[in-house]
């Protein structure tokens, strides 16, 4: 005969899971807690486990991912944490006091309904195309406003202006430091457990989830590339100053590996010499030699910190995407045509979209959307690569997808 209290946890799960929360919601306490459907349930699982029966209170946190997971088509792995900048940022920076923000016309130009949320390009990012890659229905929700069981799926922490450093991008306003987006996953983890009640089954779910990790452009080119803010340049030398960024992220990295990450994406920088900004600042009529060569040293410590790390923790596989070699070749073969010019009209004090502008009609052509962002279209493109490398040289020791397999 069928255990009652499975039947009740049963339709429990289904309430949850396909009604977005509201009846639940109601049920729990008729407040505007968001976590109120998840207490629910958790503590429902805890008097299992408290009473001994740990298979039913398992049971509870597992239902719920595995009905979830039919709702979302089986995706490749049960949840996708993004941290970065404003490469992947889909709306955490929307309600700081800051400057780098894109939750204005034209961003998001092409996004579904022409909605500008918070992305910094006309429609979808890195973190974007990765969900997508992954099997996801629907883009991971940002956690400024992921709700109730929206954090099983995973959580998008980026933040543009954002940096390895503490103070990086502080000159533009707030902005949420790879500190401070490891202090918010420590918040969702401590959510997630509310719902799978035994840490054995916690563990288990965060160690199959991917971890994509995008940081260090604006440590250079909100930091140390612009000394009448900081003073880093006059602190470190080039080499030393890529020195000190690798033994703070090795740090952070670390402390996200005792969150329960194992499979990690470190995605190296570009050029950053070469992007738009930099070259009007300068004056120039070609790319920036003298940051292209720090951001050379940075990147070049990227796989041995990945060595490190893979040595360090046997239990996980951390692994590097060259951005440099995955941006190599032929642009106008994937069609891309203007290079040296952004889509939108761009206020040159920050770089970024004038608000309410008209951005150019043919953004397929275009590589840049403002003088620091591309277009989705390079985003895709370099996704794409990132899953599938071409040349031995894109990732190391492994691509995505490889990653996903191991």
């Amino acid at each position: 005969m069928v255990n009652l209290r499975y039947l009740v946890v049963i339709w429990l799960i289904v309430v949850l899971c396909c009604n977005d929360n509201n009846t639940v919601l109601a049920i729990a306490d008729s407040s505007n807690d968001q976590d109120s459907g998840i207490q629910l349930l958790s503590r429902a699982a805890r008097g299992f486990a408290d009473g001994g029966d740990d298979d039913l209170s398992e049971f509870v946190g597992l239902s719920i991912l595995n009905m979830k997971q039919i709702l979302d088509a089986s995706p490749k792995v049960p949840c996708y944490f993004s941290f970065g900048d404003s490469m992947v940022d889909n709306g955490n920076n929307n309600n700081l006091e800051t400057l780098s923000k894109a939750n204005y016309p034209p961003y998001g130009v092409d996004f579904p309904g022409g909605v500008a949320t918070g992305r910094f390009t006309n429609n979808r990012n890195i973190a974007d195309f990765v969900a997508q890659h992954l099997g996801f229905r629907n883009f991971v929700p940002p956690y400024a406003t992921a709700k109730g069981l929206d954090i099983l799926s995973g959580v998008n922490y980026g933040s543009g202006s954002a940096g390895i450093r503490d103070e990086t991008g502080a000159v533009v306003g707030d902005r949420l430091s790879f500190n401070r987006q490891l202090t918010n996953h420590a918040k969702t983890v401590s959510r997630l457990a509310l719902i799978f009640a035994r840490q054995k089954s916690l563990k288990k779910h965060l160690s199959k989830c991917l971890y994509t990790v995008v940081f260090g452009s604006n440590d250079y080119l909100n930091n140390y590339f612009v000394p009448q803010y900081y003073p880093t340049s006059t602190i470190y030398t080039p080499e030393q100053y890529a020195d000190a960024l690798i033994q703070q992220y090795s740090q952070q990295l670390q402390t996200l590996h005792k969150l329960g990450a194992r499979k990690v994406v470190l995605f190296g920088l570009a050029q950053l010499g070469c992007t738009l900004h930099e070259i009007i600042a300068y004056n120039s009529s070609g790319c920036i030699g003298s940051i292209n060569d720090a951001v050379e040293l940075f990147n070049n410590r990227l796989k041995p910190l990945v060595d490190d790390l893979n040595a360090r923790f046997p239990d996980a596989k951390f692994i590097y995407l060259n951005s440099t070699s995955i941006q190599s070749g032929d642009s106008s073969s994937v069609g891309f045509q203007v290079y040296d010019k952004p889509c939108c009209q761009v206020d040159p004090a920050i770089g970024q979209c004038i608000e309410g502008s008209t951005p150019c009609s043919d953004r397929a052509k275009y590589m840049n959307f403002d003088n620091f962002h591309p277009t989705e279209n390079v985003y895709g493109a370099y996704v794409n690569r990132s899953f599938h490398s071409v040349l031995p040289t894109d990732a190391y020791p492994m691509d995505i997808s490889n990653l996903l397999r191991s």
